[in-house]
């Protein structure tokens, strides 16, 4: 997950411009393919799902569930990349996990927060980049409790970004 400096993941109208700001000449993916091959599916919510849709290409190799209790269907171009699920976070992971899928990568700042309100959340792996938004939405808002972390692993990229690994501390 990228986030500005500030911790906000997206403009104020979901802009997200300005994560195309990084020089990179090389055209990396900053580890991104690595890590996807880690992960059986990706859970993301109906507004980050809306985005990625937009975005004129489809950026996953991995089926995407999409989790979301007001969309009645998943759009024709995307119905055999994604499915639609819904409940709590904790509901859907055993639903995905009743099918033996194990390892989720959730995406979408209010599919994260409610993961670590549930306490469902094993890791968080937040890549900062180089500017400050000022406003917009935030990746986390406000969390009912304080969520221990424990610092796995931290990298500059390009030097420009920051990418770093957590552990969730369970509660």
């Amino acid at each position: 997950m990228a986030q500005s400096l500030d911790g906000y993941i997206a403009g104020i109208n979901g802009e997200l411009d300005w994560l195309e700001n990084v020089v990179n000449p090389d055209g990396s993916d900053f580890g991104f393919s690595e890590f996807m091959s880690t992960v059986d599916v990706l859970l993301m919510g109906r507004n980050t799902f809306e985005k990625v849709a937009s975005f004129g290409f489809w950026p996953y190799k991995k089926h995407v569930y999409v989790a979301s209790s007001s969309l009645q269907s998943i759009p024709d171009e995307f119905a055999d990349k994604a499915s639609l699920i819904s409940g709590s976070v904790a509901v859907m992971l055993d639903k995905l996990s009743s099918q033996g899928i194990e390892s989720v990568y959730i995406d979408g700042g209010l599919l994260i927060q409610s993961a670590l309100r549930a306490n469902v959340l094993d890791e968080l792996t937040i890549t900062t980049m180089p500017i400050l938004l000022g406003s917009g939405i935030k990746l986390f808002g406000d969390l009912d409790n304080q969520v221990a972390l424990e610092l796995v692993h931290s990298e500059v990229l390009l030097n420009q970004m920051v990418k770093t690994r957590y552990l969730v501390a369970p509660t």
